[in-house]
């Protein structure tokens, strides 16, 4: 089986949603193109980036994995649209992991991210080339699958800030 992974900003500017769209969307029907059997696609399904890019995958056919960080992960959604969307990907998803946190802290956050960077063939980064402000964010993921080998996708555009 062929797996992609998602790492990547929770807030994407208005001005690059259709490109960032248009480039998962891109990235995964070339990882899907010229295999046999499925595509798992791997997210942590925060709001933002890995949303997007599960309800992508799924769209075009990928089997969803969701790799959850903590027991109490789902408090952390204090928006009742993201928290609704979490559940119903969580729902479509083929395949549930749970990090061996009962608290989400940056520790559980990097656990998922490097979990995800471990167990695909490509790493989808939406990613500003911007150090994390925290440990586990997005440049911290990028960094640690870059040292281990894995071909990361950046997805941005130059000149782009994110808020």
């Amino acid at each position: 089986m062929r797996r992609i992974g998602v790492t990547g900003h929770r807030d994407i500017p208005d001005e690059l949603d259709a490109h960032v769209r248009a480039a998962i969307r891109t990235a995964i029907r070339a990882a899907l193109r010229g295999h046999e059997g499925p595509l798992e696609a791997l997210s942590s399904l925060a709001a933002g980036a890995d949303q997007l890019f599960a309800d992508i995958a799924l769209t075009c056919g990928a089997e969803l994995t969701v790799v959850i960080p903590s027991g109490d992960y789902e408090d952390g959604f204090t928006d009742p649209e993201e928290l609704a969307r979490y559940q119903a990907f969580r729902k479509r998803a083929t395949r549930e992991v749970r990090m061996d946190y009962p608290s989400s802290t940056d520790e559980a956050y990097y656990a998922a991210g490097t979990y995800i960077a471990d167990h695909c063939d490509r790493l989808l980064a939406v990613w500003d080339g911007r150090p994390a402000r925290g440990l586990g964010g997005t440049g911290d993921i990028v960094r640690y699958a870059r040292a281990r080998g894995k071909p990361v996708t950046v997805i941005w555009r130059t000149g782009v800030e994110r808020p």
